[in-house]
């Protein structure tokens, strides 16, 4: 962030060690100097300018004018005018944010033009006496840190409630606070009625604060969340391997609302990873099954997403690997729980509490705490490894894929880099274009065994269907399920309502590999 500028105003001579003991201070306390400036003449290199002109420049570029009030009126230009009350004069002139600081209780000793000084400065600000420089130390700290709360710069309370200085709510999208009425009124029986406008529904969430629109509001309603929140997104990428290499097979940065990146991010896992499908004995819909339950892959998103640390640059990631997935996010746990703690029952300490809420209410979270331990759960009945948690630069949850082959549709095989002599190997360029061509083959190839399987078990299932299953965009089974009818693996019979799905070709086939 760019400093805030402090410009020191008084009689240099008269308040030599104050000044020395303020410039010495703000440049060592470790909170002062990551956001303050400090400017002071005494530290300017010989120049050839004038000293007014000097000053005065810098008392323009400041935001904060500290002025030292004393004894000594200092010397005067041709207007009777000392270049402390010139300071102040422009620092009033210019807005800036002053600060006042008046030595001892002796009017008396001091010189007319500063108790005239002294007197126009108390009829429009608040000013603190001191004696002593440890005292002028200590008052100008307590009126800093208040500064950076007013200014937002630092928080007594969470990241998400907090303004989002640059944006309105004219950058907020209407149709996703529509559509969260909805589903939540659907999913969680919440009061506003349908219709209700965007300004009713902030109010109602605590998402406004002093008619700013916060951190929280943009995230979960924004139509550009990163533009402001530059860090808020999620990428993920697919290894074949058990490490990370490049060139990355798949890797995609998602952004959007957190209902977008969440949604994005399990739609990603679930295109990546083997599914099963089974009969349509229990009812009409054939059950698919994913050897990562879905659930898992979707708990570890959504903590990622709506537990991570806002202020941090980095963004969560999600890696899937050919032995686990691993979800990281910058942040940590808080004070209250630990590692252990996250296994057994525990209450919930959302961090971002004003995020948590409306994806409790949409559906995404829920609120007893009960996440990690139903992962657990979850992955003990699929036969999977009990997930992995641990905190190093951030929150890292692993989860284990299926340890041996099982009913499962897999991926392609991985892919290898061919041998060959030096001579006949294509340029680095050429190899990675060539990789990622591949990939995207693969995938498609992927999903299109994933769509035979399904139709293999139900003839009957619908594109929108398919898409639930599966986890892409009915556009995108549109386009598989054109490609196929096109290569002569699929064809319609019957009209388009009530009519069948048939695999040419035979569905034992399919079967088998499902």
């Amino acid at each position: 962030m760019t400093p805030v500028r402090i410009f020191i105003s008084s009689v240099q001579k008269e308040f030599a060690d104050e000044r020395a003991a303020l410039r010495d201070y703000l440049r060592g306390d470790a909170l002062m100097r990551r956001f303050f400036e400090v400017f002071l003449f005494e530290d300017i290199p010989a120049a050839d300018r004038r000293t007014d002109d000097l000053y005065l420049d810098e008392v323009r570029r400041c935001d904060i004018y500290v002025g030292l009030f004393g004894n000594d009126y200092g010397s005067e230009n041709a207007e009777g005018l000392s270049p402390t009350e010139r300071e102040f004069d422009l620092a009033t002139a210019g807005g800036k944010y002053r600060l006042i600081y008046v030595r001892g209780t002796d009017n008396d000793a001091r010189h007319p033009k500063m108790r005239a000084l002294i007197g126009r400065a108390e009829s429009g600000l608040i000013r603190k006496r001191f004696n002593t420089p440890a005292e002028l130390v200590t008052g100008l700290y307590a009126a800093l840190v208040e500064y950076l709360e007013e200014k937002q710069l630092i928080r007594s309370g969470p990241f998400d409630a907090a303004p989002c200085m640059k944006a309105t709510l004219k950058d907020l999208d209407p149709e996703r606070m529509a559509w969260f009425i909805r589903t939540a009124r659907a999913t969680r029986r919440f009061p506003l009625a349908p219709d209700a406008s965007p300004h009713d529904l902030l109010e109602h969430l605590n998402l406004l604060d002093d008619r700013q629109v916060t951190n929280a509001a943009v995230l979960l309603f924004g139509k550009q969340p990163q533009r402001f929140l530059i860090s808020s997104e999620i990428k993920c990428a697919h290894f074949h391997g058990t490490e990370v290499a490049k060139p990355i097979p798949s890797y995609q940065v998602y952004k959007g609302t957190v209902f977008d990146l969440v949604d994005a991010a399990v739609d990603f896992v679930l295109s990546k990873i083997a599914l099963s499908v089974g009969t349509r004995e229990a009812g009409p819909q054939a059950p698919v099954r994913y050897e990562i339950p879905k659930e898992v892959v979707a708990e570890a998103v959504v903590n990622a997403v709506a537990h991570r640390d806002y202020t941090s640059n980095g963004s969560v990631q999600v890696m899937l690997f050919a032995d686990r997935l691993e979800v990281w996010n910058p942040g940590t746990l808080p004070p209250s729980l630990t590692l252990e703690k996250l296994r057994q029952a525990h209450g919930s300490v959302p961090k971002n509490p004003l995020l948590a809420e409306p994806m409790y209410l949409a559906g995404y979270i829920e609120r007893m705490g009960t996440g990690t331990r139903d992962m657990i759960r979850r992955c003990t009945e699929a036969g999977l490894p009990e997930p992995e948690f641990a905190v190093s630069d951030g929150f890292q949850t692993i989860i284990r894929r299926a340890p041996a082959p099982g009913p499962w549709l897999y991926p392609g095989p991985q892919l290898r880099p061919q041998a060959g002599p030096p001579e006949s190997q294509p340029s680095r360029e050429e190899t990675r274009e060539e990789t990622r061509e591949e990939t995207r083959e693969e995938t498609r190839e992927e999903t299109r065994d994933k769509i035979l399987a399904l139709i293999a078990a139900d003839p009957t299932i619908t594109m929108n269907e398919l898409a639930e299953q599966i986890g892409i965009t009915p556009k995108g089974i549109e386009w598989q399920i054109r490609r196929l009818r096109e290569a002569g693996r699929l064809r319609r019979v019957g009209p388009t309502k009530g009519g069948r799905w048939e695999i040419i070709g035979g569905e034992d086939e399919h079967r088998r590999r499902a």
